[in-house]
C-alpha cells in the first residue's frame, strides 16, 4: 500500500486530473487527493463486473487492473475527455512498475536481513549479490534507527525517501520498533557516520518523531561482514543505553569502558564492587553530592571550570570533595582515584540495569 500512495503523490506532481485506486470493497485507497483517500465508490460493483478494461460513468473513467486473472484493484481518473483513457492507461504502467519495483526491493531487503542474521551460507552470498546488482567488496557500516512502535512506520517511509534504494544504500524494517540502514561509506569512516546520523536525527525530529536512537556498527570491507557490523550497533545500543541514556547517538568504536563492562560476568562485577566501596558508603552520597562527582568528571577533574558550571564557591566544591573522600576513602582529585571511583560507579549501573532486566515492574520505551 505504501508504494501506491508514493506512486499516487508522483502523479500529482506531473498530472492535473485528480487519479485514484479503489479496492474491492469499493473503498479508495490511495489518490493524488488525500480528501478521497477512504470514502466509497458507488459505480465500483458495475465496473468490476464489466467485460471492458476501460469504462466510464458521469463522473470518472475506470480501469480494472488486474494480476494475472485475478481483479487486484481499480483505477479511476476523473475525466471524460477521449484522452482519459490514454491517461489511465500511463497510470497503470506507471503502478506496475512501482509494484514491480517494491517486490525487487522485499526480496533484496529479505536477502540483506539473512546476511545480517546470518542465514545466508557464505559461499550464496556473492552469487545472490550478483543476482541483485549488489557490488559484494565495498566499505559498508548498518546504522540501526529505533523508534516507538506507534511511528515505526511514518519513520521508514521518511529515511526511505530520504536514502532511496540504490544498489549502495538500503533502508528496511527489521522488526516494529528497528529500521536497518546498510549504507556505502563515501568518506573518512568518522566524518560519514557523523553527518549521516545527524542527518537523520534532524529529519525525524523535523516530523515530531522523538525517542529515536541510532546506533553505528564499525565498518565492513565485504558484504558478507556486515553481520558484524549489525551486531556491533545492535551491541552500540545496548551498551549506550546503560551508559549513556542522555545520548541519542551511540557508535561502537565510542562506547569505551561501557563495551568492556558490559562483557564481564555480574559475579565479577559484584566483588570488584565490594572491593572499592564498603557497604552502603555508595548509598550515603547525596543527590547534590553525585551531580558534584559528574561535574567534576566531565571538567576533566578541573576544580576551577567545574566550580564555575555549578555556580559555586571553589572552597563549597573542596568541601564536597572532601566530603566524597570521607565517606568512600577515594579522594576525586587524584586521578588513581578517580579513574576507580569512575570504573566502580559504571559497573554499580550496569549491575542495576542487569537487575531491572531480570526484574522488570515497568517498562520503558
Amino acid at each position: 500500500m505504501e508504494e501506491i500512495k508514493r506512486c499516487m503523490l508522483d502523479i500529482k506532481r506531473i498530472m492535473d486530473y485528480t487519479v485514484g485506486v479503489i479496492d474491492a470493497n469499493g473503498i479508495i485507497v490511495a489518490s493524488t487527493d488525500s480528501a478521497l483517500e477512504g470514502s466509497e465508490d458507488l459505480s465500483i460493483r458495475a465496473v468490476q463486473k464489466s467485460q471492458d478494461t476501460v469504462t466510464s460513468n458521469s463522473e470518472r473513467t475506470y480501469l480494472n487492473y488486474y494480476n494475472g486473472d485475478k481483479l487486484q484493484f481499480t483505477l479511476f481518473i476523473q475525466l471524460l475527455e477521449p484522452c482519459a483513457k490514454t491517461y489511465i492507461e500511463l497510470v497503470a504502467q506507471c503502478l506496475k512498475v512501482a509494484l514491480k519495483d517494491r517486490d525487487t526491493d522485499n526480496e533484496r531487503a529479505a536477502f540483506l536481513k539473512n546476511i545480517l542474521l546470518e542465514n545466508e551460507l557464505p559461499g550464496d552470498i556473492p552469487l545472490k549479490a550478483r543476482e541483485f546488482k549488489m557490488p559484494y567488496s565495498m566499505d559498508r557500516v548498518v546504522f540501526l534507527v529505533r523508534v516507538p512502535r506507534s511511528e515505526s512506520s511514518e519513520s521508514l517511509y521518511i529515511l526511505q525517501n530520504m536514502f532511496p534504494e540504490t544498489d549502495t544504500q538500503h533502508t528496511f524494517a527489521m522488526d516494529e520498533e528497528t529500521i536497518v540502514m546498510v549504507m556505502k561509506i563515501e568518506d573518512e569512516y568518522s566524518e560519514f557516520v557523523e553527518v549521516k546520523s545527524k542527518t537523520i536525527m534532524d529529519n525525524l525530529n523535523a516530523e515530531s518523531m522523538t525517542r529515536v536512537k541510532i546506533g553505528i556498527g564499525m565498518p565492513a570491507t565485504k558484504l558478507r561482514d556486515i553481520a558484524k557490523s549489525y551486531r556491533d550497533a545492535m551491541l552500540a545500543l545496548r551498551v549506550g543505553g546503560i551508559f549513556e541514556k542522555d545520548k541519542c547517538v551511540m557508535r561502537y568504536d565510542k562506547l569505551g569502558l561501557g563495551r568492556l563492562i558490559y562483557q564481564l560476568p555480574p559475579t565479577l562485577c559484584n566483588m570488584f564492587l565490594s572491593e572499592v566501596f564498603a557497604d552502603g558508603a555508595y548509598e550515603l552520597l547525596d543527590q547534590e553530592t553525585i551531580q558534584t562527582i559528574s561535574k567534576f568528571f566531565e571538567n576533566n577533574l578541573n576544580g576551577s571550570e567545574t566550580s564555575r558550571k555549578l555556580f559555586v564557591h571553589r572552597n563549597t566544591l573542596v568541601y564536597r570533595l572532601d566530603k566524597v573522600q570521607k565517606i568512600t576513602g577515594l579522594d576525586l582529585r587524584s586521578f588513581d582515584d578517580a579513574v576507580l571511583f569512575k570504573l566502580a560507579a559504571m559497573v554499580r549501573t550496569y549491575l542495576e540495569k542487569q537487575d531491572s532486566s531480570a526484574n522488570p515492574t515497568n517498562t520503558v520505551w
